[in-house]
């Protein structure tokens, strides 16, 4: 069983790279002001086990939360017991945000994880924190529409592709650069995601999720090391297959 979704261990986490790629974090103001912030008594750590809910939807928002390390899983369910994941978050993201005050979404640990908790009303009274917010959800939204697209529009081998790339730094975007000159174009994906979770993320059944994973490793796009490491030996190939190209 394909376990649960992070990237090996000498490789960054995922989305969270190139969010401020125009200008470099230490020179945004209100990335300094946050960085302050964090190390405030205002703010406290919380540890997670894989597994663990966080949060649940429709509860009361009384906090926001920063992922210092590990990922977190978003998800709402239907009023039949059906799951849509609806985002996976990486160190450096934020949930918790609530205009309504009440938790949207639940979130579960996808493996151990370390939480930054921060208090609402020290954000909502301070610009600079409110500007780096902002910063973080824009990152989000353009991620998300990304994600709608995926959903209406890629095939399930579309979408195999693009959940495996999201996990390879700075390749499977638009502009992607290729591999660096004189390095190998490989890469492996460890998951923290079980079969369904990954379906449920892909608006696809778990049949379908296994059956393309398989077709992948018939054709040798991927090889499965161990249940829960995945090798792709030529990125490049995979990359072309989520349609972006």
């Amino acid at each position: 069983m394909l376990q649960h979704a992070k990237i090996n261990d000498h490789a960054s986490s995922g989305e969270g790279e190139g969010r401020y790629r125009d200008m470099p974090r230490k020179a945004r103001p209100e990335s300094t002001a946050w960085t302050s912030f964090l190390a405030s008594r205002s703010t406290r750590t919380e540890r997670h086990h894989s597994h663990d809910v966080i949060c649940y939807e429709d509860d009361p928002a009384t906090h926001l939360f920063e992922i210092a390390q590990g990922s977190v899983m978003l998800y709402r369910l239907l009023g039949d017991g059906r799951r849509q994941v609806v985002d996976i978050l990486s160190p450096g993201d934020l949930f918790g945000l609530a205009p309504s005050g009440y938790y949207d979404c639940s979130a579960e640990a996808l493996c151990e994880v370390t939480l930054r908790v921060l208090d609402r009303h020290e954000i909502d009274v301070n610009p600079a924190l409110q500007a780096h917010v902002n910063h973080c959800l824009a990152s989000r939204i353009e991620l998300l529409h990304s994600h709608a697209v995926l959903l209406g529009r890629k095939s399930a081998a579309e979408r195999v592709a693009t959940f495996l790339m999201r996990f390879v730094p700075e390749r499977g975007v638009v502009g992607c650069p290729g591999p660096a000159v004189g390095e190998k174009d490989n890469a492996v994906v460890v998951l923290r995601m079980t079969r369904q979770e990954i379906a449920d993320y892909l608006g696809l059944t778990i049949e379908t999720v296994s059956r393309v994973l398989s077709d992948f490793k018939r054709r040798g796009i991927i090889s499965i090391e161990k249940n829960d490491r995945i090798h792709l030996p030529s990125v490049c190939r995979i990359c072309k297959m989520t349609g972006i190209h």
